[in-house]
């Protein structure tokens, strides 16, 4: 270990960005066990590790990173899989640069952080490889937990119940599980058959999932609670922000996640709007996040004639990942920075020609240390476009069953928890984006790893 002096920082080989412009595919190479093993040297071993302590998961990540550098690839998977539900996918999808590498000793020094993200990936995949799995010891308890939504949260929570011996009934409206993992990350990031072999697994541990049913609508609130012993609902924060301007719903606009849902339905082979084509259009995309960059990079893929992205700060500023924006940059994306939309501009017969946008400038910092965007006055100018999408975040939605049966929101839509993730309805439990509001995968598997220790602590086991 503490070979950082003479081992330099590498990350895993990208696949060429004209090839992989060319289909959805998974675009980073696995580590060779040489590479992992290597790079996991790197670990300085800090006494107070500020990765763990940055990582939401609280992951052992210097314990894993020694096992892996040792070539103990069992104790390796043991310790990666205990504090994570899923290390194979925040591995593949996590800010990394945000979070663990973004604390890591190494990268304040200007070593160049380990790479954490990668070696999660590899300990994982090289252990299912080799025969290791997740491991369950089968339903043993006569309580039962029903879930709202397969997403992050409702998956985590899942995972630890079933861990616990606690029967589990899951409750999915689509016609697959994952929630924004399997219809809202792009396969360029996160293939589906990872997510869809974790719900096997918790399948074959016991989970009953029951896709199709969307509680309200097929199914009441009162049905599920009927025949459970308590209920955790995680159901995200979908209801997308709006610019509101002129003509933003006209002909040729787009919400993100409405977009790259659809276009997930078309790569699995389900029905889909056609609306969401985008081939030989100029696609202009509206926001700096990661949504933002998984919109433009999807519309490359999907044959657009340009793919712009518009942001209203500078690239220093935007929010989303800074290999996702690399990434985007790398496949052709377009980016124009310091602009805020004023009007979608349409022709005779209300569709999209093009946006009306505005200069703009950062000028003092607001409560929370950010600079405020300050618009230039008379600096108006158009971008052409045939499609424009919005991807300027999330917002809890408040399905009626909430209030129906006393569970309470905050002024936003985000449903109120206590220390202990309890809603004000007593064995009502909730975590994820719908508490919190459009956040981290690797938030809302915390939250609901932690709801399940409450939950389970609740029923006396």
């Amino acid at each position: 270990m503490q070979n950082f002096t003479e081992i330099e920082r590498i990350d895993p080989i990208r696949r060429g960005s004209n090839e992989r412009i060319k289909d959805y595919k998974e675009i980073y190479e696995l580590f060779k066990t040489n590479d992992a093993a290597t790079q996991a040297e790197r670990c300085v071993q800090c006494g107070d590790p500020y990765c763990h302590n940055k990582c939401p998961l609280h992951n052992y990540i210097p314990f894993w990173l020694k096992s892996i550098a040792n070539i103990d690839k069992e104790l390796a998977f043991k310790l990666s899989n205990e504090t994570n539900p899923f290390p194979e996918i925040t591995g593949r999808i996590c800010p990394h640069d945000r979070l663990c590498e973004g604390a890591c000793t190494l990268n304040q020094d200007g070593f160049g952080a380990v790479t954490i993200g990668a070696i999660e990936t590899f300990i994982s995949e090289n252990g299912f490889k080799h025969g290791l799995k997740p491991n369950f010891p089968g339903v043993s308890s006569n309580k039962k937990i029903a879930i709202i939504g397969s997403g992050p949260a409702g998956m985590s929570v899942a995972t630890y119940l079933l861990r616990a011996g606690v029967g589990v009934d899951m409750y999915e409206k689509a016609s697959r599980p994952g929630g924004l993992l399997t219809y809202g990350i792009p396969n360029f990031k996160l293939n589906k058959k990872v997510v869809e072999r974790r719900y096997e697994w918790l399948q074959e541990a016991g989970l009953n999932l029951h896709l199709n049913k969307e509680v309200g609508k097929d199914i009441t609130f009162a049905e599920i609670a009927r025949d459970c012993d308590g209920i955790f609902i995680g159901i995200g924060a979908q209801k997308p922000r709006l610019a509101n301007i002129k003509n933003e719903d006209a002909e040729g606009t787009m919400l993100a996640l409405d977009f790259l849902v659809n276009i997930q339905k078309k790569l699995f082979g389900e029905e889909y709007d056609k609306r969401y084509d985008v081939r030989d259009k100029n696609v202009v995309v509206i926001g700096g996040g990661d949504t933002a960059m998984d919109c433009v990079r999807t519309a490359i893929r999907e044959g657009a004639k340009s793919a712009k992205c518009l942001y209203r700060r500078d690239r220093a500023n935007m929010p989303g990942s800074k290999k996702e924006i690399k990434n985007a940059y790398d496949e052709g994306a377009i980016f124009v920075f310091n602009v805020t939309p004023e009007e979608v501009v349409v022709n005779s017969e209300g569709k999209v020609i093009a946006i009306e946008m505005k200069k703009t400038k950062l000028g003092e910092k607001d409560s929370s240390g950010r600079q405020k965007v300050e618009v230039l006055k008379g600096s108006n100018f158009r971008v052409e476009a045939d499609v424009i999408i919005f991807s300027l975040g999330f917002e809890p939605e408040t399905p009626s069953f909430l209030a129906e049966n006393g569970i309470e929101v905050n002024k936003w839509g985000g449903i109120i928890v206590d220390k202990n993730y309890e809603t004000s309805k007593k064995g009502i439990y909730s975590g994820g984006d719908c508490y919190r509001g459009a956040d981290l995968v690797v938030r809302a598997a915390n939250d609901g790893k932690e709801a399940a220790h409450n939950i389970i602590k609740s029923l006396g086991l």
